[in-house]
């Protein structure tokens, strides 16, 4: 890879990023882009989650990249086979968004808010640290994760772009 590379990550997709290609997610409304990244060995990874937990999963071949609880310990795995240690990785993510009003607040329909619940929880078991989030709201989100700098960009509508 060389610097400036674009890697796309789909919905329900991870991929990991290193020699300044440039990690990128689009469509994220209830789903959260999670960015993992080693400042060290300037290796980043990310994962487009969409669900909680994979529990609920009715397909016939899981799809790892799916779900918060079987995303994170994948994006870890493949992150350390690459050389990268746990103990430097840091987490950015946002998204998580709350895309429509629903009378009765049921659980259920918090697919944005329990996303980042689940998202945060891994993260913990790992003990990553968190450092940046940009989540909730009612509006979508773009990400890029750039790996020779670990700058996490976020551009939306209705706020423009930031940098996390």
């Amino acid at each position: 890879m060389t610097e400036g590379t674009l890697i796309k990550v789909g919905m329900a997709d991870l991929n990991i990023a290193e020699g300044g290609a440039v990690l990128k997610t689009t469509g994220l409304g209830s789903c959260v882009g999670l960015t993992l990244f080693d400042p060290d060995l300037r290796i980043g990874g990310m994962a487009h989650i969409m669900l909680p937990s994979s529990d609920i999963a009715r397909e016939g071949q899981l799809n790892i990249a799916k779900y918060a609880d079987t995303a994170v310990p994948e994006l870890v795995n493949r992150l350390r086979s690459r050389g990268a240690a746990i103990h430097r990785l840091i987490a950015k993510m946002a998204g998580g968004a709350q895309m429509f009003a629903f009378m009765g607040g049921a659980d259920t329909m918090r697919i944005g808010p329990r996303n980042v619940e689940a998202t945060k929880l891994e993260l913990e078991r790992f003990s990553i640290r968190l450092v940046s989030e940009d989540t909730g709201g009612n509006y979508g989100r773009t990400v890029e994760l750039y790996s020779h700098t670990g700058i996490f960009l976020i551009r939306s509508v209705q706020h423009g772009v930031k940098e996390i």
